[in-house]
């Protein structure tokens, strides 16, 4: 199997195959919009903005596992999005990233890359308090919240797994090696 294998529903409902990405750079994201890491959707779309152009793909996909945090429709969510931070990456229909009901993509995804990248004690401390309340994060590899991101190369290898608290422009360098 390969990351390629996979397909998702965009937000209208509509079946995408991610081998449409192939030979694309991809930032792979559990967002919601009600959570104190909100914020790096601006972040994401000025990695988007910049090097999109060159083969930069993000693939978002809302998911209100943690704290209730993305409460709306897909709808509401995209209008969210676009009305407050100017998101014009592709965002697919809500989703579950841990358990039984968990999106086959992320299974595949968080077993290439099982840990997430943390750096700094205040973040090291961050992410520890949020393992304590994540409720859905019962295995070692289980994502502990919102914004967990994962890049992918464009042979479709997950390159990295970064926690909630990593901002997505400190991914630049990683993401300009991969260009």
């Amino acid at each position: 199997m390969s990351i390629y294998d996979y397909s998702v529903k965009n937000r209208n409902g509509e079946d995408v195959s991610i081998s449409d990405y192939k030979g694309k750079i991809l930032i792979i994201v559990n967002t919601a919009t009600g959570c104190g890491f909100t914020p790096q959707y601006e972040g994401l779309e000025n990695l988007y903005k910049k090097y999109h152009n060159e083969g930069l793909e993000i693939l978002d996909f809302p998911c209100n596992q943690f704290g209730s945090q993305a409460p709306g429709s897909d709808d509401e969510i995209h209008q969210f999005c676009q009305f407050k931070y100017n998101t014009s990456f592709d965002q697919f229909s809500k989703i579950e990233v841990n358990g039984e009901n968990e999106s086959p993509l992320f299974t595949y995804i968080k077993s290439q890359k099982t840990e997430d990248v943390t750096e700094g004690m205040k973040n090291k401390l961050s992410m520890k308090a949020i393992e304590k309340i994540s409720t859905t994060a019962k295995n070692p590899e289980d994502i502990k919240w919102n914004f967990t991101k994962f890049l992918v190369d464009r042979n479709g290898n997950v390159v990295e797994r970064y926690s909630p608290t990593f901002k997505p422009e400190d991914m630049e360098e990683e993401i300009k090696k991969l260009i």
